[in-house]
């Protein structure tokens, strides 16, 4: 009895021990997974149990003895002083963990850690996905703000040049209202009371020349030609050229002497430098009526050959530096100098011109800038487009067209698009061929071609994307041939070959390439048919493989080609007979006509003939028909 007590209560110390071991081994795999998944450990739902509960032990007897369990083992986790929440969910997490494995056996516990890494691993698939549409979101975003910039710099340089016009417009309607305001002879064109430019306008003209620089400008040219005599001859008038500035009364000196010659007149245009006379006018009778001046044409020279510079402070002498102090000299062609002095010292005239001859000389330099850059970037247009497409140096007219217009802009799905992007489209139908991704290929000639005819009123553009797409497209035709006359045998790729070449507009080629595949394979079957001297196998042979050949190729022709070419299949066909007829007649030369084995070739080549009733052909009294007249005559 004593020694079964002591084997009792030995036995209970080692179930004892082996628990604590257990209990120990748990707490430190918790501590593992605590210290690896803070996070998702944290975000595990509460079990609702507590961690204190009954356990029931059963030892070698009936005797059940009532435990209570032990704590539970709370692992130590180091938080981090630089980040308390993170300490914080680190420790929620450890005391979540406690609690949901407080019972857990070590297979439940591996499960557990199984699933936070599969939580884990989805956590990251879903990170990685967000940083993916991010970065594309991103890109779009970018690209769209380049856009925006674009066109915000676009806006801001026709702003600036809107600015400008209106400047124009404001100083060309102050200095006609100025110098053209009936003056007469000081401010006018006219040297007379009446002949000024604006003479008589009303407020609702001068309204009107404000919003309309071009009918403003072609009266002033105009009035110009009525008021000096001879001037346009010197400049004829055309599209833009206009007066800036009436510079009134001057007189010319002479350029040693410095001495008065003769009355003149300067007139200052946007290009040109006028020098016009003033001469009396000869009055024959008494009633003449008009100025006793008139204005004649003397000089003129174009701004960017001529220099005007201020004599002001150049002369040599007191009574020099007197007479040049409100004296210009024009310094034209071939080094010739013409000194002008002004009537009016008073008067701002000098000083006005001196300015608009500056502005008007860097206005004409700044467009003649722009239009060799204008001429620069269209050679390099010509230049770029050629060497991509060498084809378009024998169509010189469209080449050259593509020259004269500038940034030619074409609308694709409600957005402006240049030649560059019909480019772009261009390459990624080569790439399409060259990879013989054929039904993008076909999709995207479509789209260009229907592009090509939406641009009705664009018709450098429309001629442009025409020629490109063409020649393409006769070499994705050629290819797609090609593989229709490999592919002809199987009904699947002939009726896709045949939908891909009538969608390009290749449907003939499509039905010649294909009737030809199909007459040569029928001509090399029937020569792989040797003749061995049995004549009725042979005649059998043949007639076996052209009528079968020819009923699969009707048959396949009506399932891949629209009815309306039927009629071409139908004349091939008949054809075909007439070939196997050919074939019959010299085979059957040497036989006796009407004779058994004449008659049995016959009836053979008619029974096979039979095959093309199931494509709707009747083509049996076409079998032999020469052979059959001749013996009935």
């Amino acid at each position: 009895m004593p020694h079964a007590l002591f084997l009792l209560c030995q036995q209970r110390r080692l179930v004892q021990q082996s628990e604590e071991e257990a209990q120990q081994q748990r707490g430190l795999l918790l501590l593992r997974l605590v210290r690896r998944f803070p996070r998702l450990v944290a975000a595990w739902p509460r079990p609702l149990a507590t961690s204190n509960s009954t356990r029931i032990d059963h030892g070698l007897g009936a005797k059940a003895v009532m435990t209570r369990q032990a704590p539970a083992v709370q692992p130590e986790i180091q938080e981090d002083p630089r980040n308390p929440e993170m300490s914080a969910e680190e420790g929620e997490g450890e005391g979540h963990v406690s609690s949901v494995l407080a019972e857990a056996t070590d297979e439940e516990i591996r499960s557990f850690e199984d699933s936070l890494r599969k939580v884990k691993s989805r956590a990251a698939y879903a990170l990685q996905q967000n940083v993916m549409q991010n970065r594309t979101q991103i890109i779009k975003i970018s690209k769209e703000t380049e856009k925006l910039k674009t066109e915000m710099r676009t806006l801001r340089n026709l702003m600036a040049e809107l600015k400008v016009n209106t400047t124009a417009l404001r100083t060309s309607s102050s200095k006609s209202q100025e110098g053209f305001g009936g003056d007469g002879l000081a401010s006018g064109i006219g040297p007379g009371s009446g002949a000024g430019m604006g003479m008589g306008m009303s407020k609702k003209d001068k309204r009107s020349s404000i919003t309309d620089r071009s009918a403003l400008w072609n009266s002033q040219m105009q009035a110009l030609y009525k008021s000096v005599e001879g001037s346009q001859k010197f400049f004829p008038n055309s599209l833009g050229r206009h007066v800036l500035q009436n510079g009134g009364p001057w007189i010319e000196l002479d350029n040693a002497t410095y001495k008065s010659r003769r009355a003149m007149q300067i007139f200052l245009l946007n290009d040109h430098l006028l020098i016009a006379s003033r001469k009396k006018r000869k009055n024959d009778g008494p009633d003449a009526r008009g100025p006793a001046t008139k204005l004649v044409a003397d000089r003129c020279w174009p701004l960017l050959d001529i220099e005007v510079v201020d004599m002001a402070g150049t002369g040599d002498t007191t009574v020099g530096r007197s007479k040049l102090a409100d004296a210009v000299m024009v310094r034209g062609v071939g080094q010739d100098t013409f000194i002008y002095r002004t009537e009016r010292p008073e008067s701002p005239d000098k000083n006005l011109l001196m300015l608009n001859i500056r502005k008007a000389v860097e206005e004409l330099r700044r467009s003649l800038q722009s239009e060799m850059e204008a001429n620069n970037k269209a050679k390099d247009t010509i230049n770029y487009f050629a060497s991509r497409d060498p084809g378009l140096l024998q169509n010189t007219e469209l080449l050259e067209t593509l020259s004269d217009v500038k940034d030619m802009l074409i609308e694709v799905g409600g957005k402006q698009h240049n030649l560059r992007w019909v480019e772009s489209q261009m390459d990624e139908l080569d790439i399409d061929i060259s990879l013989q991704n054929l039904e993008p290929a076909v999709a995207r000639v479509e789209k260009l071609r229907g592009l090509a005819r939406g641009l009705k009123t664009n018709v450098v553009a429309q001629d442009f994307i025409t020629f490109k797409v063409e020649e393409r497209c006769g070499k994705l035709a050629e290819l797609i041939l090609h593989r229709l006359a490999v592919t002809h045998g199987l009904l699947s790729k002939t009726r896709e070959n045949a939908n891909w070449l009538a969608r390009l507009g290749f449907e003939d080629r499509a039905r010649e390439t294909y009737l030809a595949t199909r007459r040569e394979m029928i001509n090399t079957r029937s020569r792989l048919c040797i003749f061995q001297g049995d004549l009725h196998m042979y005649i059998w042979e043949i007639s076996f493989v052209y009528f079968k050949i020819i009923r699969h190729t009707v048959s396949c022709f009506q399932a891949c080609f629209p009815p309306v070419m039927m009629s071409v299949c139908v004349k091939w066909a008949k054809e075909m007979v007439e070939a196997f007829n050919e074939i019959l007649a010299r085979q059957l030369s040497s036989t006796q006509r009407g004779g058994d084995e004449w008659n049995q070739c016959i009836s053979r080549a008619k029974e096979h003939a039979k095959f093309l009733s199931e494509v709707g052909l009747d083509f049996q009294t076409l079998v032999g028909k020469n052979l059959v007249g001749e013996e009935e005559r």
